[in-house]
């Protein structure tokens, strides 16, 4: 979709749809004129209640020639002096619902208009750029009826900054650029995207950007010692891989903040293996490394001034002859032992290698992100990705970051007494204990990998996928932890 910004009058302007934001205590400068403009049409719909301005409300309605726009959409904003970014995000995208479901290609938007704050423009184009997502890529019948947006022109007050304006519909266009990566990517089938695939991913995004990428094969994770997330990747056809991409954007050399994420391709079980039911929905264990892929592919179109780097241990959890088995024990890369109680319980074992191996780059931060637990999901629901550090300064900038986002964190326990369920009887540690704060006790067994690092762990097995589609986020991949990180990393 073609995105612009205009400061021409909304009132004047010839369009197939014009978005309207109506406030439930107040009125705009635009909606009394547009109320005018329609012979008092929006007092009526107030009076009868048929549109009031709730949040999460719209209503599509044709102008009949009374204005030069085709169509008005009106936008529940809520009350004004409730209004925040993320309400207008979901403003926005609950604008690209209604302009889809009257299949409207084009169209003019002045949301950001009611709203009194910088920050308004960027969060319209985010909303609107996500709320446009689809992925039809799989689908063959009605391709003629299939219905994507063309174009759409964002509308400045008369004396608004054009250049200003322009630079930040660029940055809204790059960071919405990482989400959709990563949507993409956890939207594809496990056939598709494999160890390769992301391996592949990441070089070509490297190339793109002058990035520095390094995928380290079978054999070289044999030599440097990374047996755990060897050992997941045994009983598939296709081998593990350890993707390290680094980008360099600070003026000074410095210790980079290091994103880790999950990438387990497909997870079946393994030999503790999954039911059937559902099963399908494990294409969606990659989503960590989706989102370091897509917070990559972000900070290098905004050319952020400063060093990251993002390493993805990946591999596909299946059942095999040579698969790992439950009674196993591993000497993982760190040295410590782990006996295997559960082949389930894989992801946290390709990360305990992938955080051990992050200590070479002394990291300002470590963060890693990973569809880890159920248990997770359990405690949270699909409304807040689980947070576990040993750090409260990154922590709470983390939940902040999450704030201003709508990526909501959600901070749990790390108390040393879960690991009493983590200690082994033949090895130093478990990968899996008892199922109660079965999150927390994950998140304590990757703590023993991370050395003296400020740490995060992000648990996103709850918000990496929606069952139901979100104001501007279609039902399915989500793309989380892309926006968040962006965020933490610019508030550095």
């Amino acid at each position: 979709m073609r995105i612009a910004v205009s400061s021409e009058n909304p009132l004047q302007l010839s369009c197939a749809a014009l978005v309207v934001g109506v406030f439930e205590d107040a009125q705009t400068e635009l909606s009394r004129e547009v109320n005018t403009a329609l012979d008092g049409w929006l007092d009526r719909l107030t009076e009868n209640r048929e549109f009031t301005g709730k949040p999460g409300s719209s209503r599509l309605l044709h102008s009949f020639g009374r204005l030069p726009a085709e169509r008005l959409v009106l936008v529940g904003l809520g009350k004004r002096a409730e209004l925040t970014p993320e309400k207008l995000r979901q403003a926005a995208g609950n604008a690209m619902q209604a302009l889809k479901g009257a299949r409207v290609a084009s169209f003019a938007s002045a949301l950001s208009s009611a709203a009194g704050f910088p920050e308004a423009l960027e969060a319209v184009a985010s909303g609107t750029l996500l709320g446009s997502y689809s992925f039809d890529e799989y689908k063959t019948k009605n391709q003629e009826e299939r219905f994507s947006f063309e174009a759409a022109t964002l509308l400045l007050p008369a004396d608004a900054d054009q250049d200003a304006a322009g630079e930040r519909l660029r940055h809204s266009e790059a960071l919405c650029g990482g989400v959709r990566l990563a949507r993409d990517l956890v939207s594809q089938p496990g056939n598709v995207v494999n160890t390769g695939y992301l391996a592949d991913t990441a070089r070509k995004l490297a190339e793109r950007h002058g990035l520095s990428c390094r995928v380290y094969e079978l054999d070289e994770l044999a030599q440097m010692g990374l047996n755990a997330l060897i050992a997941v990747g045994k009983g598939s056809v296709e081998p593990p891989r350890l993707i390290v991409v680094e980008y360099q954007g600070a003026p000074q050399p410095g210790n980079p903040v290091v994103l880790v994420g999950k990438g387990i391709t497909f997870d079946s079980g393994g030999i503790s293996l999954k039911p059937g039911a559902g099963m399908e929905e494990m294409k969606t264990d990659m989503a960590g490394s989706a989102a370091v892929l897509g917070t990559l592919e972000a900070v290098a179109g905004l050319r952020l001034p400063v060093n990251l780097v993002g390493i993805i241990p990946t591999a596909e959890n299946m059942p095999d002859g040579k698969s790992f088995r439950p009674g196993d024990v591993l000497t993982s890369y760190s040295g410590l032992t782990i006996e295997i109680t559960n082949t389930d319980a894989e992801g946290r074992l390709i990360l305990c290698d992938a955080l051990h191996f992050a200590q070479q780059y002394r990291p300002a931060a470590l963060i890693d992100l990973a569809t880890l637990t159920g248990a997770c999901v359990v405690a949270l629901g699909h409304e807040a990705t689980g947070l576990i550090a040993n750090d409260d300064q990154l922590a709470e900038a983390l939940k902040s970051s999450g704030a201003r986002t709508g990526e909501r964190l959600w901070q749990l326990p790390v108390f040393e007494e879960y690991g009493e369920n983590m200690k082994s009887d033949i090895a130093d540690l478990k990968n899996a204990g008892s199922r109660d704060a079965g999150a927390s006790k994950a998140g304590w067994f990757l703590k023993q990998f991370v050395g003296e690092s400020p740490w995060a762990h992000l648990d996103i097995a709850g918000t990496a996928w929606s069952d139901k589609a979100r104001p501007y986020c279609p039902k399915g991949a989500t793309g989380v932890g892309v926006r968040l990180l962006i965020d933490y990393l610019q508030s550095r």
